[in-house]
């Protein structure tokens, strides 16, 4: 499944790196410790706009109307922004791979948990829990039965927590019969009585809840796990020699923008034209998740991140360490940064326009097909960049794996 794929960029098999630097030691402390505190920053900023995003479903569960439930989708929204930046973190560090997958996993046979349309609907095949219907169920909904049925029977398609279930039970199947739809669920499956839509209201705002409720406390174990003080994976991380902090840092930045943005989450949806293989497919936010995923790798380079209050955090950063071996260097990085933001910028401006992105995949867009094959090249040329980045600070044996993964 998609949400366990070992990206293209570490799937050469043997890697062992070893750094060699003069670079000031003082100056890569600096920037270890930074990215440590980044991370603390933009997990902490995610927690804060899920902690929105509680309130927001609390309001529309006590009070379900059109304005309440749009107050929800937009806090759902809002949300995504910080967190869609720290996956950067992802592959480098052993503790973000281990928490992502109850967080951010997707895609997911949605039929485990509600209704679905039945002529539009396909699940993973011999997935005997695809079309179980939880809520329509006689199990006591609550966050010890969403951890059980998380990949249930042992199939990553059964994602019953995070915020894509979440999403699920504010939007519903997106069905793309008009290119400007996203779900169109109902808040009067949120309704009591005679007014319920779809049976079951009462069971559906209580997933709602727990689902919610996981999600900001998942949220707050990798705070802690971040956080500036105590025994925890900051604490580990801090303490590594500093030429390995510095190779996971590059690792993470490399392995997520090619292997997994580049080809997981676009590549493959263009490739398969499948507007299932969309990261956020209920809500049509998926040009939302590139941009603030693209943005996530340009954050760890340059070391700084503006947080959803709008404060710019800034300290020493890997740009500073490339630029004392090979100012060239850095600036070509700096610049296909800037170029890949500027060509995932052009999917958003098409979604933004009303063609979202599950539509911008299909043979009937070649205009909107053009601009995701740009934003796939930027994000390999930047890679190598980031390759480059990494001879330069002396990281041995990492072979380029740019040149013909996505020509298929």
């Amino acid at each position: 499944m998609l949400k366990r794929y070992l990206p293209l960029f570490i799937a050469v098999t043997g890697l062992q790196f070893s750094v060699v630097s003069h670079a000031n030691e003082d100056l890569q402390q600096q920037v270890k410790e930074h990215y440590a505190e980044l991370a603390h920053v933009m997990y902490s900023d995610s927690l804060d706009t899920a902690k929105s995003l509680q309130q927001a479903i609390d309001a529309f569960i006590a009070d379900p109307s059109e304005t309440t439930h749009q107050a929800a989708k937009d806090a759902w929204k809002a949300s995504r922004v910080p967190y869609g930046q720290t996956e950067v973190y992802r592959f480098g560090n052993a503790n973000v791979d281990d928490w992502e997958g109850q967080v951010n996993a997707w895609p997911l046979d949605e039929g485990l948990i509600d209704y679905v349309n039945a002529e539009a609907y396909e699940y993973e095949e011999g997935n005997e829990f695809g079309a179980a219907n939880i809520i329509a169920g006689t199990d006591e909904i609550n966050v010890d039965l969403l951890r059980d049925l998380h990949e249930k029977g042992g199939s990553e398609a059964n994602v019953a927590t995070g915020y894509h279930a979440v999403e699920f039970l504010l939007w519903g199947q997106d069905l793309n019969a008009d290119s400007k739809d996203q779900g169109l669920r109902s808040h009067t499956d949120y309704l009591s009585g005679d007014a319920c839509t779809n049976g079951s209201c009462e069971r559906r705002g209580q997933y709602l809840k727990a689902a919610t409720d996981l999600l900001v406390a998942d949220l707050e174990d990798i705070v802690t796990d971040w956080a500036p003080e105590g025994e925890n994976y900051r604490a580990e991380f801090v303490a590594l020699d500093n030429n390995e902090a510095i190779r996971r840092m590059l690792f993470g930045m490399g392995s997520l923008s090619l292997g997994e943005l580049a080809g997981e989450r676009i590549n493959v949806a263009l490739l398969a034209n499948s507007q299932e293989d969309e990261h956020s497919c209920f809500s049509d936010n998926t040009h939302v998740d590139i941009v603030e995923n693209a943005r996530g790798i340009r954050n760890v380079y340059l070391g700084e991140y503006t947080d959803s209050k709008g404060t710019t955090h800034t300290g020493a950063s890997l740009s500073q360490l490339v630029a004392e071996k090979d100012a060239d260097l850095d600036n070509k990085l700096k610049a296909a940064l800037d170029n890949s933001m500027e060509k995932v910028g052009q999917i958003d401006s098409s979604a933004q326009a009303g063609t979202y992105f599950d539509h911008q995949i299909l043979p009937d867009y070649p205009e909107q097909n053009d601009q995701v094959r740009a934003a796939i090249d930027a994000l390999k040329s930047q890679t190598s960049d980031i390759e480059n980045a990494a001879a330069v600070l002396s990281i041995d044996n990492l072979e380029p794996e740019t040149s013909d993964s996505f020509n298929s």
